[in-house]
Formats: structure tokens, C-alpha cells, sequence
């Protein structure tokens, strides 16, 4: 019973984290899916819950920019359309392929969201033409495949589609992004609900610190030292795609 309260405590803490991170980078996985496999959960299964609890980072985002998404959320519709197909996609390639493939794919998953991360600093990322929406549309059905198969980083593809195309400015943006992040995070769970298995009593206390971190991580992003963030977040997501790469072909 111990045991089980002081997991709960540290997924909890996990969570807030990891909010705090997707909120400000886009990588709330790499935080979010370690801490279950340190909390005893097989990867597979561990991809799967973190799905579950990664829907709470987009609510507590939500929560705390409700005056920019109100005016803004119409405009992405065709966006969430596509998150939305792409993410079923993805959550079905995880169940028809073998669980050893996931885990042998996941260090390689890991070492592009890292340069995926670093290169979405540099403001030639977002220059491109506002009338690209056909790119843009390809990007994010691709993060959708991406959200529904592992996830870490592919908000980063969602934000640059969307900064791509968008006028509006990037607190909006980056809200949006969280909600149609989360949403992808929701019809992917929707389909492991049937065809996997969610260990709830390690996703609920996840998902109350991704709540958490996701409420706060948008009301300090503003204030955060991004550049410093980002090579922390890169170092840690290189040492970690490397310890998983270890785990999966020793």
C-alpha cells in the first residue's frame, strides 16, 4: 500500500512536469513515458497509458487560454479533422505490430523529436509562405499518425504547420496546438480502450499532474527561459533515447 501511494506521489510530480514541458516544448512525453516505466510499466502498455493521462495536459492548457481559444478555435477545424484521422491511424499501427518492433522504433522516435525540438528554435522553421496549406495539412496529418504511435514532439509538427499558416499570434497558437494535441491524444485512447490495455491506476495520478502542468505551463511560458529549456530538454531526450536504445538491442 506504501509502495502504491509513493508511485502515485511521483507520477503525480512526473506529471506536473511533463505538463510544464509539452506546454512549453512540445515533449511532455519524454518525461511522461519514462516515469511509467520506472513505475514498473511494460512499454507497450506504458505508450498506451501515457495516451490516457496526456489527454489532461490539453484540458489544463485549455483551462487557463479559454479568452484565446474562444475567438480562435474555428479557424482549425480542418486541422483537428486531420489530427484526428491520423491519430486513429497511428493507435491502430500500434496494436497490428508486434510489441518488439515499438520498442526497437521508440529510440529512434526519441532522437528525432530531440532534433525535431532544436531545430523548431530557429525562425527560419516558421518562414514559410501563408498560402502552403497544403503542406501544412501533410504535417499534420503525419503528427496524427505520430500522436497515435508514440507521440513525444509532434506537437512541434503541429506548430510549425500551424504557425505556418496562422496570423494569429504564438500564446494562440500554441493553445490551439495543446487542444488538438490532446484531442489526437483522446481518439487514439478511444481505440486502445478496445483493442489494448490502460493500466488507470498509474494513468489517473499522471493525469492529475499533467493537468496541473499544463494549466501552469501556459500561464509561465512567457516568463520561462525558452533557450535554456530547450538544450535541457534536448540533452535529456538524447541520454534517454540512448538508454532506450540500450534497453531494446542488448
Amino acid at each position: 500500500m506504501v509502495g502504491e501511494i509513493l508511485v502515485s506521489i511521483f507520477l503525480i510530480g512526473a506529471g506536473i512536469l511533463a505538463g510544464i514541458v509539452s506546454v512549453v516544448s512540445s515533449m511532455a512525453s519524454l518525461v511522461s513515458y519514462p516515469a511509467l516505466l520506472l513505475a514498473g510499466v511494460a512499454p507497450v502498455y506504458a505508450n498506451v497509458t501515457n495516451t490516457a493521462a496526456l489527454i489532461f495536459t490539453g484540458l489544463g492548457s485549455a483551462v487557463s487560454s479559454m479568452k484565446e481559444l474562444k475567438s480562435s478555435w474555428h479557424k482549425y477545424i480542418k486541422y483537428i479533422i486531420l489530427i484526428s484521422i491520423g491519430a486513429a491511424i497511428g493507435s491502430f499501427l500500434v496494436v497490428i505490430f508486434p510489441r518488439k518492433i515499438f520498442e526497437k522504433l521508440v529510440p529512434f522516435f526519441v532522437f528525432l523529436s530531440a532534433f525535431l525540438f532544436l531545430m523548431s528554435g530557429k525562425k527560419s522553421t516558421y518562414q514559410r509562405k501563408a498560402n502552403n496549406q497544403f503542406l501544412a495539412k501533410i504535417e499534420m496529418f503525419a503528427a496524427g499518425v505520430y500522436t497515435g504511435y508514440f507521440g513525444a514532439a509532434a506537437g512541434i509538427l503541429m506548430l510549425i504547420a500551424l504557425l505556418s499558416v496562422s496570423n494569429d499570434d504564438f500564446v494562440v497558437v500554441n493553445s490551439v496546438k495543446n487542444v488538438i494535441g490532446s484531442l489526437g491524444n483522446l481518439i487514439a485512447l478511444i481505440i486502445f480502450l478496445f483493442t489494448s490495455k490502460v493500466y488507470w491506476i498509474k494513468a489517473i495520478p499522471l493525469a492529475i499532474g499533467l493537468f496541473i502542468g499544463g494549466f501552469l505551463g501556459q500561464m509561465i511560458i512567457k516568463y520561462l527561459p525558452v533557450k535554456a529549456v530547450r538544450i535541457i530538454t534536448f540533452i535529456f531526450a538524447i541520454f534517454l533515447a540512448v538508454y532506450l536504445g540500450w534497453q531494446a538491442y542488448r
